[in-house]
């Protein structure tokens, strides 16, 4: 399946992507801000983690594309039958351009008509205000903080969470 925004499109991961993903999810500035990706991410690690998510083993997955161009990844992974908890990062050379947020909304209108969740929730390292935004922006309304493991900085780091209520998604955000 696929996703159009207005600038993107979200596909299903292959395994001819693990090498792009390596390199833009292993910069240590992006990886350092997932709780999951380790640095240094070799090609082999990122084979392994597109093959587990072919197999269903890491919830549900979409490549974000840029003209065809692989840019990064999100994705949601059911935590209870009416939620689950979204992450995604984006490469560093396409910061600051608004298409986390453009993506992260397709993937939450995908999420509540696909999956019919009540609520989502997702969660920010404290060093990481460009995340609060894009989650802002989406009507995420902050939660409390919490540890959470943070692989690539080998530590447990401060996290936000937030939540995003189903019907508060649907007055707000426009389904495509």
């Amino acid at each position: 399946m696929k996703i159009k925004t207005q600038r993107l499109t979200l596909r299903p991961a292959a395994l001819a992507d693990a090498a792009r993903v390596s390199v833009l999810a292993g910069d240590f500035d992006v990886a350092c801000m997932t709780g999951t990706i380790p640095h240094p991410y070799s090609e082999q690690m990122a084979a392994e983690w597109i093959g587990d998510a072919l197999q269903g083993e890491e919830g549900v997955v979409f490549m974000i594309e840029l003209q065809e161009k692989l840019i990064g990844c999100t994705g949601y992974r059911a935590m209870a039958d009416d939620y689950a908890e979204l992450g995604y990062w984006i490469g560093k050379p396409f910061w600051g351009q608004g298409y986390a947020t453009e993506a992260v909304g397709a993937l939450v209108a995908h999420a509540f008509d696909a999956d019919s969740f009540g609520y989502l929730m997702a969660g920010h390292f404290t060093d990481n205000p460009a995340s609060a935004a894009v989650l802002r922006k989406l009507g995420f309304v902050a939660q409390g903080g919490e540890l959470r493991d943070c692989a690539a900085r080998a530590t447990r780091t401060e996290c936000l969470t937030y939540r995003l209520e189903r019907a508060q998604a649907m007055a707000n955000l426009r389904w495509p």
